[in-house]
C-alpha cells in the first residue's frame, strides 16, 4: 500500500533499497535486521524521493505508516494557535517519522517538510504492526525508543518553560551544532530567522536581535542563512543550568 499523505503529482517512488545494504547503523530495522523472523514488511517497504521543499506528512492526515530517513534532512512541525508553525524538531538519516501517531492516533498530528533533497524508507502501518507482534527484540528496541523520546520530550518542555528568549536561541543553536555539526566553519544546517524563530519558540524579530547581540559580543558569525559558532563552550555555559545536553 502506498502512503496517501503525499499528493500523487509530487509523489516518487524509486527502486526500493535494501535494508541489508543501508550504511545507517542507527535504524532500528537495520539493528534488528538479523533477528527478525519475518522479513515480509521490509520486502513490502517502499522507497521514496522528496524535493526540497516538499511536504510529505500532512498534519491531520490518517496515519498509515512510518517514514524512516535514508537520506536528507526533516523539518518535523505542528501548527499552534493563528496558523503558527511550531518546529518540533529537525531529522536526519537513521531517524523516524510519523512514529508519534503510530498504533495510538488514527491522524498525524504533526508535519514534516523535506530541507533538501530526500529518500525516505516507507512501511505501512498494517505490515510493521505484524512484524512487532511477532518479534519480541524488535517490539522491545521499539519501546525504548519511545521511552527516549518521551524522556527529551519532557526535558525540553520542562528546560524551554525556564528559559529567557536568548537562553532558547542559544539552546537551538546548540542543538544544530550537537546534531548537525559544522561545514566549513557554519552550522551543516542553514536555516532562515523564521525557521530559528519557530523552534525556539519565539519571533523572528528577537532572534534577528540576540543573533546580532550574538555576533557583537564575539559568540556568532553570520554570512545570510549561515551561522557559525565562535566559541561553543561559553554558549554552553550560559544555558548549563537546563541541561541542555538532553536533547539531541
Amino acid at each position: 500500500m502506498y502512503p496517501n499523505n503525499i499528493s500523487l503529482s509530487n509523489r516518487k517512488i524509486i527502486s526500493d533499497f535494501s535494508c541489508s545494504s543501508c550504511d545507517n547503523e542507527e535504524c532500528l530495522i537495520k539493528k534488528n535486521l538479523g533477528k527478525l523472523s519475518d522479513a515480509t514488511f521490509i520486502e513490502d517497504k517502499k522507497t521514496l524521493k522528496c524535493k526540497k521543499g516538499q511536504q510529505f506528512i500532512m498534519e491531520g492526515a490518517p496515519v498509515n505508516g512510518l517514514f524512516f530517513i535514508l537520506e536528507g534532512t526533516v523539518k518535523v512541525f505542528r501548527t499552534g494557535i493563528n496558523g503558527r508553525e511550531q518546529i518540533v524538531r529537525f531529522a536526519k538519516e537513521g531517524e523516524i517519522i510519523g512514529h508519534r501517531g503510530f498504533g495510538t492516533e488514527e491522524y498525524y498530528s504533526i508535519g514534516a517538510i523535506a530541507l533538501q533533497d530526500a529518500k525516505l524508507c516507507y512501511f505501512s502501518k498494517d505490515s510493521l504492526q505484524e512484524s512487532l507482534i511477532q518479534n519480541p527484540k524488535f517490539a522491545y528496541d521499539m519501546m525504548l525508543f519511545y521511552a527516549n523520546e518521551l524522556n527529551r520530550s519532557e526535558s525540553k518542555v520542562k528546560s524551554i518553560s525556564q528559559m529567557t528568549v536568548r537562553e532558547r536561541v542559544i539552546d537551538t543553536l546548540l542543538y544544530i551544532h550537537r546534531k548537525f555539526g559544522d561545514l566549513r566553519g557554519f552550522l551543516n544546517l542553514p536555516l532562515s530567522r523564521r525557521e530559528y524563530a519557530d523552534y525556539a519558540g519565539t519571533t523572528e524579530e528577537q532572534v534577528i536581535r540576540i543573533f546580532s547581540a550574538l555576533k557583537k559580543e564575539g559568540l556568532i558569525v553570520a554570512q545570510q542563512k549561515k551561522i557559525g559558532i565562535s566559541d561553543v563552550q561559553v554558549l554552553k555555559n550560559e544555558i548549563s543550568e537546563h541541561n541542555y545536553f538532553l536533547d539531541t
